[in-house]
C-alpha cells in the first residue's frame, strides 16, 4: 500500500510541481549569461588562468574568477532575501521564493555590470580598475546567493543574523570591505572611509 501511494497520480502531479521552480531559475541563469555577454562581459579573466579562486581584491583578478572574497556578500544577498521573501511572500511555497531570489540577484548581476554602475563602483569604492564581472562570476555570484537562500532556510533567523554580522566582521578585517559598506558607498561616499580602505 506504501508504494502505491507513492506512485499515485496525486503525488506525481506534485513532483512535477515541484519540479518547476528549479527549472525556471535553470531557465533565469541560461538568459542572465546571454545577457551578460550580450553585454560585452569576458567569459573569464583575460589573465588566461584558469583559477576558480582569487583572493586578492586589490588585482585585476577581482570579480574575474568564480569565486573570491566578495562571494561572501553574495552569501549574504541570498540569506537577506531568504527573510524579505519570506515576509512578503509567506503564502508562496519556498521553492517559488528560491526562484525569486535567484531572478533578483541574476536581475543584479545584469543591473551591476552595465556602464553606469561599473563606473560608479570604480568613482566611489576601492575598486579603481573595476571593468564589470566575468560572465562566470557573475554565475558564481547567483550560485553563492542561492546557496545563502538555502543556508537561511537550515539555519533560521536567529542563527542566519549571527551568521550575516560574522561575515560582516571577517570581511572588514580581511579585505576592509563588507556589504554594508558597500552599499554605504555606492549611495553616499565618504571620502575618510575610502581612505581606510585603500590603506590595506
Amino acid at each position: 500500500m506504501h508504494q502505491q501511494a507513492e506512485s499515485s497520480p496525486g503525488n506525481r502531479v506534485s513532483a512535477r510541481a515541484a519540479l518547476w521552480p528549479g527549472l525556471a531559475a535553470v531557465l533565469v541563469l541560461g538568459l542572465t549569461l546571454f545577457e551578460l555577454r550580450h553585454q560585452g562581459r569576458s567569459w573569464w579573466c583575460s589573465c588566461g588562468q584558469w583559477w576558480p579562486w582569487a583572493g586578492d581584491v586589490w588585482t585585476l583578478h577581482n570579480s574575474q574568477h568564480f569565486a573570491d572574497p566578495y562571494s561572501l556578500t553574495h552569501v549574504l544577498h541570498g540569506i537577506l532575501l531568504c527573510g524579505v521573501l519570506a515576509l512578503a511572500g509567506a503564502r508562496l511555497p519556498w521553492r517559488w521564493r528560491f526562484f525569486l531570489a535567484v531572478l533578483l540577484e541574476a536581475a543584479w548581476e545584469i543591473f551591476e555590470n552595465t556602464e553606469f554602475v561599473i563606473q560608479r563602483y570604480r568613482e566611489a569604492t576601492l575598486a579603481l580598475g573595476y571593468m564589470g564581472d566575468s560572465v562566470v562570476n557573475s554565475m558564481g555570484d547567483v550560485v553563492f546567493c542561492a546557496l545563502g537562500f538555502m543556508i537561511a532556510r537550515y539555519l533560521g533567523f536567529w542563527r542566519s543574523a549571527v551568521f550575516c554580522l560574522v561575515t560582516e566582521c571577517l570581511l572588514l578585517l580581511w579585505i576592509h570591505d563588507n556589504l554594508t559598506l558597500n552599499i554605504v558607498m555606492l549611495i553616499w561616499p565618504m571620502e575618510a572611509i575610502k581612505a581606510w580602505q585603500m590603506a590595506h
